[in-house]
C-alpha cells in the first residue's frame, strides 16, 4: 500500500478559474479553510469534553486509550486547507461577491 503524498502540485490557472482572479479564489479557500478548522475544534473539544478531569495532580491522572484513538483520528484527517482546495475545485464552495450584487442592485434601480 503506497502512502498518500503530503504535498499536491495545483494548476493554479484551475484554481483561478471559477473567479477569474487567483487572489480572490485563494482568499474564498482560506475563509472555508478557517470555517472547516473551526468545526473541526468543536467537534474535537466537544469529543475531549467527556473526558475532562477535574483533579490537578498529574500522577492521578490515566492513559485513556479512546481518548487517544480520538485524538489519533483527527490527526490522520486531511488538513482543513486541504479539503477546502478540494471543495472549491470540484465546485462545491458557494461564494459571492458582495461588490457585484451592489452593482447589480444599483443597474436594476
Amino acid at each position: 500500500m503506497a502512502a498518500s503524498p503530503s504535498i499536491i502540485t495545483r494548476d493554479s490557472d484551475k484554481i483561478a478559474e471559477p473567479t477569474g482572479n487567483i487572489y480572490q479564489s485563494v482568499a474564498i479557500i482560506s475563509k472555508r479553510a478557517k470555517q472547516i478548522a473551526s468545526t473541526m475544534k468543536e467537534e474535537l473539544n466537544g469529543k475531549l469534553a467527556e473526558f475532562a478531569s477535574t483533579v490537578d495532580n498529574l500522577e492521578e491522572i490515566f492513559e485513556n486509550r479512546e481518548q487517544i484513538e480520538i485524538s489519533k483520528f483527527y490527526e490522520r484527517m486531511p488538513k482543513p486547507t486541504a479539503m477546502a482546495v478540494e471543495e472549491f475545485i470540484n465546485g462545491e464552495i458557494y461564494h459571492r461577491f458582495k461588490e457585484a450584487e451592489e452593482a447589480e442592485e444599483e443597474a436594476n434601480s
